[in-house]
């Protein structure tokens, strides 16, 4: 498969999460997803008024990650969280689903806490985090099933923040589960242009990334996490 640059750029979600990022590295951010056509920012829900005011002409959007890194807060702190985003500007939020409900089975809360943050979210696309890094393939294909039948817009492989980040087959099995409606975000390691575009292949509809003016101009990026 061969994506030419500007059309592999609207695959990415340039991606800044750190603890310690400035409003001068949002601000660079932004510019930079304005120069080469990122679909979006991805930040989190503190920037997204500062990120907001810079994107204001609509042609990249603004994705907040919501109970981030770990997942493991309040169903309906997430939501606030979410409504609050959005409010501030926020056209995409990403959030991490509940990783201990879902390695001790309790797959209705599991499901609860995604569907509290999908009400609070509206018409604005909901992604699923599933950390995959710490879950087999069952509770894989289980968060997947229960993403699906929910109707989010997309799953998502990783947080970046872990153990490790997206591989091939974790996102081949997220498309295999969630078939051709629900997109598949691979994020976390995602460094060049041959690692994208074979996540592509795999099943993956948008990518999380820090490096991705390396990728589409074909270098590869150092570093870790996104």
């Amino acid at each position: 498969m061969k994506i030419e640059p500007a059309a592999l750029a609207q695959y990415i979600d340039h991606t800044l999460l750190a603890a310690d990022a400035t409003r001068e590295q949002i601000a660079t951010l932004c510019r930079e997803a304005q120069e080469h056509g990122f679909y979006s920012v991805c930040v989190n829900s503190g920037q997204v008024p500062y990120a907001a005011s810079l994107l204001t002409d609509g042609r990249v959007k603004v994705c907040a990650v919501v109970g981030f890194p770990l997942g493991a807060g309040l169903s309906d702190t997430k939501a606030f969280e979410a409504q609050q985003a959005i409010a501030a500007g926020a056209g995409e939020i990403d959030m991490v689903l509940n990783v201990g409900a879902l390695k001790d089975g309790l797959l209705d809360q599991v499901s609860d806490d995604i569907a509290a943050v999908k009400q609070a979210c509206g018409e604005v696309p909901l992604k699923v985090i599933l950390e995959t890094c710490l879950l087999d393939d069952a509770q894989k294909t289980k968060a997947c099933e229960i993403c699906r039948e929910l109707d989010v817009a997309f799953v998502k492989t990783s947080t970046g923040f872990s153990r490790s980040g997206a591989t091939l087959e974790d996102v081949a099995l997220m498309r295999k589960v969630v078939g051709a409606d629900v997109g598949v975000k691979a994020s976390g390691g995602v460094r060049d242009y041959k690692t994208a575009i074979a996540m592509i292949e795999a099943g993956a509809t948008r990518l999380g990334t820090s490096s991705g003016i390396a990728i589409i101009s074909g270098a590869e990026a150092s570093g870790s996490g996104y």
